[in-house]
C-alpha cells in the first residue's frame, strides 16, 4: 500500500547526524520518495508529508523529483497565465492584470523560468520599466509580487524575490484640486441639459462614473431622498459589463442633498430613459468618450481644463468632510472599504448620512449673494 502507515499516520521522519530532519514516504509507484530538502522542525516535515498525501488523495500526484524538474523549467509566462485563470476576479480587474502582463511583465520576464527570477532580476526589470509612468509601474510590480508569492506557496521558489521598498505604491505627481462652488456651477451650466444632473451627482453625492451610468429609475428613492447604489458598469474590450460596485462597501444608500431633489425630478421627467437615468443618445450605457465630447469643452469654459471627471468625486468628499463628517462616515458615503480602515475607524452611525446630505444643501443655500440656479449649485 502506498505510504505505509506507522504511528504518525503517513510517511516517515528521521533525524540526520546534522540534527536536521528528513521526510520520506512510499508513493503510489511503490517507491520511496524523499523531500527535496531537509527540515529544521518536525512541524515543517509533517507539513510537507501532509501536502504530498493530499496530492495522492486527489489523484494529482507525481514523483517529487519530476515536479521539481518541471518547476525548474516552467516559465513565468506559463505560470502567470495559470495564475490568472485560477483567480476569481471582476472582468475589468482581469483585463487590467492581463494588460499589465502583456505590456509590462512578459516582454522581459516571460521567457525566464520562475526559479531564475532573482532579486537582482526584479531590480533590473523595475529600473527599466516605465519610469515615466509610476502608477502603471507600481501596479505591475504589485502584480509580479502577488504572482511570485503564490509561487512560494506552490514551492516553486523558496522565497519571493520582490524586495523593493515602496515599489508597489506611486506618489501622485500633482495633487488633486477640488472644484470650487463657482467652478462647479460654471461647469454644470456649460454642459448640455441632459448631463447636468450627472455632474451634480458626481460632485454632491460623490458617485463613480460606472455607478452613475448604471443608475436606473428604480435606484432613486425620492421619498427617502436616497440613491441605492447596487451595481456599476465597466467597459471591457469595448463591451459593457455590469457587476457589483468597485469596493466591498460600494453597495450602499447615499442620501441626496435636499437641494438636488427637484432637479432629479425634472431630469427624470425630461431626460432619463425608460430604465437608465443617464442613457447614451442610442439609449444604451453612456461611455466616457460620449460624455467627454461635452465635458472637456465645459471644463475649459469653467476655467478648469485640468479637472478630470473623477475629480468631481474628490470634490464631493471634500464638501462632505467640510460638514464635519467623521472619516468613518465619509467612508460609508463614498463606498470605501479596506481592512486597515475597518480596524482603525468605527462604523458610521445610522442616520448621519442624511444629516451630512442636509448639511451639503446648507453649503449650497448659504450663498445668499446669488439667486437659486437651475444648476443646483
Amino acid at each position: 500500500m502506498a505510504g505505509k502507515a506507522n504511528r504518525r499516520g503517513f510517511g516517515h521522519v528521521r533525524r540526520l547526524p546534522s540534527k536536521r530532519l528528513q521526510a520520506s514516504y512510499v508513493g503510489p509507484d511503490l517507491q520511496r520518495h524523499s523531500a527535496p530538502h531537509t527540515f529544521e522542525t518536525r512541524l515543517d516535515a509533517d507539513a510537507w508529508l501532509a501536502s504530498e498525501h493530499r496530492l495522492i488523495s486527489a489523484g494529482t500526484w507525481s514523483p517529487p523529483k519530476v515536479r521539481q524538474a518541471a518547476a525548474a523549467v516552467e516559465t513565468f509566462q506559463a505560470y502567470s497565465a495559470a495564475w490568472l485563470v485560477d483567480r476569481d476576479l471582476k472582468p475589468q480587474t482581469r483585463a487590467h492584470y492581463q494588460s499589465l502582463l502583456d505590456r509590462q511583465l512578459l516582454p522581459t520576464l516571460g521567457p525566464l523560468p520562475v526559479r531564475a527570477i532573482t532579486p537582482a532580476t526584479v531590480r533590473s526589470w523595475y529600473a527599466l520599466t516605465g519610469p515615466d509612468r509610476p502608477t502603471t509601474r507600481a501596479h505591475a510590480y504589485s502584480l509580479l509580487r502577488a504572482i511570485l508569492a503564490t509561487a512560494v506557496t506552490d514551492e516553486l521558489i523558496p522565497a519571493n524575490p520582490c524586495h523593493i521598498r515602496g515599489a508597489g505604491s506611486a506618489k501622485r505627481k500633482v495633487e488633486i484640486e477640488p472644484a470650487t462652488l463657482d467652478e462647479l456651477e460654471a461647469l454644470t451650466l456649460a454642459m448640455p441639459a441632459k448631463y447636468r444632473l450627472l455632474i451634480l451627482l458626481a460632485a454632491w453625492c460623490a458617485l463613480r462614473f460606472g455607478e452613475l451610468t448604471e443608475l436606473r429609475r428604480k435606484d432613486i428613492d425620492l421619498k427617502r431622498s436616497a440613491i441605492k447604489v447596487r451595481r456599476a458598469v465597466a467597459w471591457v474590450d469595448s463591451k459593457p459589463v455590469i457587476g457589483a460596485p468597485k469596493s466591498d462597501a460600494g453597495a450602499r444608500d447615499v442620501a441626496i442633498p435636499p437641494h438636488l431633489v427637484p432637479l432629479i425630478r425634472q431630469h427624470l421627467a425630461d431626460h432619463a430613459g425608460l430604465s437608465l437615468v443617464f442613457p447614451s443618445p442610442t439609449g444604451q450605457h453612456l461611455t466616457t468618450s460620449t460624455l467627454y465630447a461635452s465635458y472637456w469643452p465645459a471644463r475649459r469654459k469653467a476655467g478648469r481644463p485640468d479637472l478630470r471627471f473623477h475629480d468631481l468625486r474628490h470634490t464631493g468628499a471634500v464638501l462632505a468632510a467640510s460638514t464635519g463628517a467623521t472619516l468613518a462616515e465619509l467612508m460609508a458615503r463614498l463606498g470605501h472599504s479596506t481592512p486597515a480602515a475597518a480596524m482603525r475607524y468605527q462604523h458610521a452611525a445610522k442616520g448621519r448620512d442624511s444629516e451630512i446630505a442636509a448639511a451639503l444643501s446648507e453649503i449650497a443655500n448659504r450663498r445668499s449673494d446669488r439667486k437659486p440656479q437651475v444648476s443646483g449649485v
